[in-house]
């Protein structure tokens, strides 16, 4: 009797497991597959309703291509200037003392609403703002700091740091420092123990960061109307434009399409370089 009832609650753990399963399931499906869904059904019409798959073809054309390049190249800057100000600060956080405090200090920005972030920035780089009295006082001048490049990749490296920060921290809080003792027992510089141990044993952390900022910056467009005005236009810009201005739902979900397809060969990729590696 003993075993019947073993193995029975043995067989019955599996199909609890499976039901626990339901609500995850009919979540994605709901608010992940069918949006996509929907999107590549809007993106097979023209303005005027009819089917078509010219909105494809148009998206080849240099105005898109140009955006797309825009979009990637801007991207790239903001995961890239996020790095390399998240590294450096993820590895002093490990080494303080109270440093679950200051990560939450780090990451609490990251809970207030973007738009009010973006609009403190208007006030902050505006003609009368902070900065430009800053500059005034120490004889600089007034200077044009909204509505230019530098001012929308500052705001958006505020603005993801967090996302970066915190995998690099938990992938250096896991490092087994008798490595980097045992790199500089055997005369490593710190140069040297850096390259050759402290960052390829945190490279996980360094992937995600970077997927978890490289994504989204894709798709800005909130940030490049307000602080940077027109002077940077990205895909994430052209989809609101399509959507919102001219209702061509049809030509904003064929570029949101690709946008979803370059994210997914991202994170593919670099899912599978870590699958690789462990």
């Amino acid at each position: 009797m003993r075993t019947a009832d073993t193995y029975s609650s043995q067989a019955a753990a599996p199909r609890a497991r499976n039901l626990y399963l339901i609500p995850y399931m009919l979540w994605m499906l709901l608010f992940v597959a069918a949006p996509i869904i929907l999107i590549i059904y809007d993106s097979l019409f023209d303005v005027d309703g009819k089917f078509t798959f010219a909105n494809y073809g148009h998206f080849f054309t240099p105005v898109y291509m140009k955006m797309t390049f825009s979009s990637f190249w801007y991207a790239f800057l903001i995961t890239a200037f996020s790095l390399l100000v998240s590294y450096p600060a993820a590895y002093l956080l490990t080494r303080t003392k109270h440093k679950q405090l200051w990560l939450l200090l780090i990451i609490l920005p990251s809970w207030i609403n973007l738009l009010l972030k973006t609009y403190a920035f208007i006030g902050l780089f505006g003609t009368y703002g902070a900065a430009n009295a800053i500059l005034e006082t120490i004889g600089i001048g007034k200077q044009q700091i909204l509505f230019t490049d530098f001012s929308f990749i500052f705001v958006s490296v505020y603005i993801f740091i967090p996302f970066m920060i915190l995998p690099i921290f938990n992938a250096i809080e896991e490092l087994n420092p008798s490595l980097i003792d045992a790199a500089r027992d055997l005369g490593a510089s710190p140069w040297t123990t850096f390259r050759r141990v402290i960052f390829p044993l945190t490279i996980s952390g360094v992937k995600s960061g970077c997927q978890a900022v490289f994504i989204p910056a894709l798709s800005l467009f909130m940030i490049t109307r307000l602080i940077a005005g027109n002077r940077v236009i990205t895909l994430g810009t052209a989809i609101e434009q399509h959507f919102l201005v001219t209702q061509d739902w049809g030509m904003g979900a064929t570029i949101a399409v690709f946008l979803i397809i370059a994210m997914a060969i991202i994170m593919i990729l670099t899912g599978n370089r870590t699958r690789g590696r462990r």
